[in-house]
């Protein structure tokens, strides 16, 4: 069977019968869900076992972005309200040993939570650095300004994942925290020498370089390609993220429909996977534009389909994780750092 390397979304909470036709022709790696596809617990059950079905695949990844705080396409009542990564590092200057457990505990509950739903892949930890001075797209999503803070966080909060079952994926390599701009909104240009980027934007995805997915940042890092943003740069990603970060992962492109990238959304998807990425990632729902990522991506196969495969084995046969015991014990892990 074929599988195609994209990942797209639908435009409700229950898929129309064009939709149906287009996911069993193309095939796509994986799905993503946003609030726009989100009312119920069932219902989200509903929509992952018919996207399942639709494929003919039992592992095919259902993807989403719960991060906590700001970005979050699930809220309370359907679960827990977790707080953003800043919350983490705020506490990791006092009590490092006390931060990495809450946030691998977190990453427990959030997995727990989007398991039970049928959701097997979060986008998240955030390993980007939180600059002041830049554009607040990242702001309190960063766990912190310090590589080390980051990397250490972010590695908790993934194995918390892990633990229950659902894959992290790392972003935005190789680092988004010095733009200027919103990549959703316009392209970001990035100044800064490559060595001062080594030492600091870089070095957290380098110390969890062994991450099992991770998506690409549209941005310009100028004293290295001037012209290319990271998704579309075959100089970022084999100078960077392969050899310099040293990631050999399942990399995905963040989402095409995004305005940092410029052209036809085909050309897109097409010029992502000369640059190196192994999947595509689009987000929208739209049908034309989904079919033209189908068309500019191509089958699953080599080493890009090894990744896949490597990152979905490391969830098969994961342990159920208690979900009211972790959220009560994280409840009161808050609750001490506070008094």
């Amino acid at each position: 069977m074929s599988i195609g390397a994209f990942i797209c979304g639908c435009a409700e909470s229950s898929f129309s019968s064009d939709e149906r036709a287009f996911l069993k022709d193309a095939n796509p790696w994986g799905l993503i869900l946003f609030a726009r596809n989100i009312s119920e617990p069932q219902q989200v059950r509903a929509l992952c076992e018919d996207f399942r079905s639709i494929v003919g695949r039992a592992d095919a990844p259902v993807l989403i972005d719960q991060e906590g705080g700001r970005v979050r396409r699930l809220r309370p009542p359907l679960v827990a309200d977790h707080p953003p990564a800043w919350t983490y590092g705020s506490r990791y200057a006092g009590d490092p040993e006390g931060a990495r457990q809450a946030a691998r505990l977190s990453g427990q509950v959030l997995g727990a939570e989007l398991s039970d739903l049928g959701i097997t892949v979060n986008c998240a930890p955030v390993l980007d650095l939180r600059y002041k001075d830049a554009h607040d797209i990242v702001g309190d999503r960063a766990f912190g300004d310090t590589p080390a803070t980051v990397a250490d966080l972010g590695h908790a909060l993934a194995d918390g994942l892990m633990d229950a079952g659902v894959l992290p994926v790392v972003k935005h390599i190789p680092g988004h925290g010095r733009a200027m701009a919103d990549s959703h909104f316009s392209l970001p240009e990035v100044n800064t020498p490559r060595e001062e980027l080594e030492a600091t934007c870089f070095a957290p995805f380098r110390l969890y370089a062994d991450a099992p997915l991770a998506m690409t940042a549209h941005v310009v890092y100028r004293s290295i390609d001037a012209e290319r943003p990271a998704t579309t740069s075959p100089i970022v990603v084999e100078d960077i993220i392969r050899s310099f970060i040293g990631f050999d992962g399942l990399l995905m492109s963040d989402d095409l429909s995004m305005k940092a990238l410029q052209g036809p959304i085909r050309q897109r998807a097409e010029a992502s996977i000369s640059a190196g990425c192994d999947v595509t990632l689009h987000c929208n729902g739209n049908m034309a534009e989904m079919m033209d990522v189908a068309a500019g991506s191509p089958v699953l196969t080599g080493k890009a389909a090894a990744r896949a495969e490597a990152a979905l084995a490391l969830i098969a046969g994961a342990r159920k994780v208690d979900l009211s015991e972790h959220r009560a014990r994280l409840e009161a892990m808050w609750r001490s750092a506070v008094a």
